[in-house]
């Protein structure tokens, strides 16, 4: 679609939003949010007729693009039919998604219990591995990002937290592995997993094993910075946790349904499976909110005759389940996560691996499917970060003048810290791609300005 200019409206939509909609992680004075007038496929447009490609999804969870007419079609089939019903009876679509779900998730992970998103996904696991173990303690890692729900935004690693984090959580936080800036002075992959799972393994020690319900992981951590982990990592924490009795919770909100060119983070590590799985976001391309946690048989069966003590009014709400029906069979029949796989392989990884290659600001490319990041440095030898760590103000201006010049150049950057995140739609096709990866080109020569 071509975007028309219609700025009145743009100036309406901007005023009504300054008066009366409170912004998320935000403070309210100090931002500008764009009107934005329409999506379709792997673009948006604002009132001024300036149209983007979203290398963000969204944020993140667009991974079949906007509008698609299938799953539009969907909701508006389930609409007409049913728009809602409580949670506690059995509806076609919501029976369907979960069915669906389950066929595609590693294991024995066979129970599907539906939330309204990702951090009310990480809520309910923490709280079903607590009431299956009896333990109160939670192990969650540094660089990770769990959601801005109370117990969700404590498992939280990064700054976000610091704000609500009143030490009460029953969290105790560990490193987890990431070479390139390795915490355990590792010089190759092997040593970063080993002293990593020995360092987690001390944690567990020290901390009191008959203490701790779980350990949650981001598959591939998401906002943090896409860190692949290390061949054994996943495996040695799920020998971990059997060794201890410690439920083993994988979070895969960001990482799930193609984004990493499987239908789940997990699938790249064979053999590994975890006890409790979170999903959201890509789920149904977050056309209608929707999350859940796949729950494997021995957890289920804690709740085969004792009552699960949580429940939400929208739990598995017919539109979105519908939306997750349509989204997942769309999937299959397009070939999304296997275009996910081959784009990434054959376009994007060549293509940001060329990026790093010429643009001196670029210390670091890794990444898998439709799910990269590029670890922006200020000097590649020393890899010193482009801007401090959490900075804010004029400390920030090298991200942000990166940021303003690839929106110039037509391309909508997910930006955290030191990183720019390449995550458009996972049915992204090649000739999109290209065009992206071109204005991020021109994009971070405004970020080489600012290296040694």
């Amino acid at each position: 679609m071509t975007p028309q200019p219609n700025p009145q409206v743009g100036a309406a939509v901007k005023a009504a939003d300054r008066a009366h909609v409170f912004h998320s992680w935000s403070a309210q004075e100090l931002i500008d949010p764009p009107a934005i007038a329409g999506a379709e496929g792997s673009y948006f447009w604002d009132y001024d007729g300036n149209r983007y490609l979203d290398f963000t999804s969204g944020l993140v969870y667009t991974n079949i693009g906007y509008q698609h007419p299938k799953v539009v079609a969907a909701i508006q089939e389930q609409a007409a039919t049913m728009t809602t019903f409580a949670p506690a009876y059995a509806v076609e679509a919501r029976s369907e998604a979960a069915r669906l779900i389950a066929g595609r998730t590693p294991g024995d992970l066979d129970k599907i219990f539906f939330t309204n998103g990702g951090a009310d996904a990480v809520e309910h696991a923490t709280r079903m591995a607590r009431l299956h173990t009896g333990r109160p303690k939670v192990l969650s890692a540094y660089r990770s990002y769990h959601g801005g729900t109370q117990q969700a935004i404590n498992l939280t690693g990064d700054p976000r937290r610091w704000a609500s984090d009143t030490g009460t959580a029953g969290v105790v936080r560990f490193w987890a592995p990431f070479l390139y800036r390795s915490r355990f002075y590792a010089e190759t992959e092997q040593q970063e997993c080993e002293r990593a799972l020995q360092h987690l393994e001390d944690t567990i020690v020290y901390e009191g094993p008959q203490t701790i319900a779980a350990i949650i992981l981001e598959t591939i951590p998401g906002t943090a910075g896409i860190m692949i982990p290390p061949p054994g990592y996943l495996a040695g924490v799920r020998a971990l946790c059997d060794q201890y009795g410690i439920v083993f919770v994988l979070d895969e909100v960001m990482a799930g349904f193609g984004r990493t060119g499987e239908w789940f983070a997990v699938d790249h590590f064979e053999g590994v499976v975890p006890d409790l799985m979170t999903f959201a976001k890509g789920v149904n391309s977050g056309y209608v909110p929707l999350g859940g946690v796949a729950i494997s048989g021995k957890v289920a069966e804690t709740f085969a005759r004792r009552p699960y003590p949580g429940g939400l009014t929208y739990s598995g709400h017919p539109l979105a389940c519908a939306a997750a029906v349509a989204t997942i069979n769309v999937m299959a029949e397009e070939g999304v996560v296997e275009h996910a796989a081959h784009l990434g392989a054959q376009v994007i990884e060549p293509g940001l691996r060329a990026l790093a290659e010429r643009h001196p600001s670029v210390g670091e490319v890794r990444g898998a499917g439709m799910f990269w990041a590029l670890e922006l440095v200020k000097d590649r030898e020393t890899r010193e970060p482009l801007v401090p760590y959490n900075a804010t103000g004029e400390a920030n201006a090298p991200m942000a003048a990166f940021g303003a010049a690839a929106k110039k150049h037509g391309l909508w950057p997910f930006i955290n810290m030191n990183r720019t995140h390449v995550v458009p739609p996972c049915n992204i096709t090649e000739a999109e791609a290209k065009e992206g990866l071109a204005a991020l080109d021109e994009a971070l020569s405004a970020a080489d300005e600012h290296t040694v």
